[in-house]
């Protein structure tokens, strides 16, 4: 997938990626059809480091530090099982990564409180978890995030939906960095949206998440999978297998994963005129999902076995992965702090 980005906004700048999830547990099909897949993609055309964004738990997780360490090993496992190469992609912590913590500092003062507040996902995350008090991190995490994608001076970030305010604000204080002190140091970030930005849960109310119990992990063993895929909303409407159904996936999650998942569209077709016509129950229709699914998920556990069999390996990729993200965010932070002024090497040297 090549990307034309436009000349003002790479020149300069050599095409690279940076993208990452925070470790609240394993990832699930939401994220495969977000983000995974187009990372998979990009690995093989730019350079590409993946941030395990562990601090950013805290900000509506306050009790993180409980399960923090063994999330942050299923996420990179998961990662791997994908098919994410790290000969071809760093893989880092956010916290072992200092310099990430002061770049933040030095972007909150390019950014005013009042355009913070107007994050829209901001506002959604407070009310998704329940936040009644804002904690000071939580409000600056976008702040942060620009910190994390700046540093590295990305210019491809792939997203899920809910995240391009981020990217937007990101933008505007690259913008602002480079104005105010006369340098063009960072690149205007463009965020790349995978091909369902949100993926609506097996109980077809909400989007696809660990906390709501809606999840199908990459991780679920077969028989689970087709456990969940038994319990998946379809038509509310339809009482017997022979009564007319509503197929349309905008309503149906049922025919909306076999759209993104079933590779043999002729069936999704005759699946769907079927059930338009009440020629075929849920029942069937659930259970080629869950074949669907699972030969998808197959290879995916193959690779996660190998890895989970060879943690010292799982240790040294990332490990190896936190000291080249460390150097390059430090090299970049020079820049910053000699266009800011405070490098100070005339009085320190």
């Amino acid at each position: 997938m090549e990307l034309n980005l436009p000349r003002k906004e790479r020149l300069g700048f050599t095409p690279n990626v940076l993208t990452g999830d925070r470790p609240t547990g394993k990832l699930h099909l939401g994220h495969l059809v977000g983000t995974l897949k187009e990372r998979a993609k990009l690995q093989h055309q730019y350079p590409t480091r993946i941030l395990i964004a562990d601090l950013q738990v805290f900000t509506d997780h306050p009790n993180a530090h409980r399960e923090i360490e063994q999330n942050t090993r299923e996420v990179l496992l998961d990662y791997l099982a994908v098919g994410l190469d790290p000969e071809k992609c760093t893989f880092f912590l956010q916290s072992q990564v200092p310099e990430l913590t002061e770049l933040s500092y030095y972007f909150a003062f390019l950014v005013s409180v009042e355009r913070v507040k107007r994050n829209p996902t901001l506002k959604t995350e407070a009310k998704m978890y329940g936040v009644k008090r804002m904690s000071m991190g939580m409000f600056s995490y976008p702040v942060s995030q620009a910190a994390d994608i700046l540093a590295f001076k990305a210019t491809l970030v792939p997203v899920g939906k809910d995240q391009l305010p981020h990217i937007e604000l990101t933008r505007e204080i690259a913008r602002s960095f480079n104005k105010q002190f006369s340098r063009p140091i960072f690149p205007m970030p463009e965020a790349i949206v995978g091909e369902c930005p949100t993926l609506v849960g097996i109980d077809g109310k909400a989007k696809m998440s660990k906390s709501l119990n809606n999840a199908i992990f990459l991780s679920d063993d077969p028989d689970t999978v087709r456990k969940k895929v038994r319990r998946m909303f379809t038509d509310p409407k339809r009482v017997r297998a022979t009564d007319p159904g509503n197929p349309d996936p905008a309503t149906n999650p049922v025919f909306l994963y076999h759209t993104l998942f079933n590779p043999n569209k002729e069936e999704v077709e005759e699946l769907s005129r079927r059930y338009r016509h009440g020629k075929v129950g849920d029942v069937e229709v659930k259970r080629r999902l869950a074949e669907v699914i699972n030969q998808m998920l197959d290879p995916i556990r193959e690779r996660r076995q190998y890895y989970q069999q060879r943690p010292d390996l799982v240790r040294d990729i990332l490990w190896q992965g936190i000291q080249e993200a460390r150097k390059k965010a430090q090299q970049t932070l020079a820049e910053v702090r000699d266009a800011m002024g405070i490098s100070y090497q005339k009085l320190l040297s």
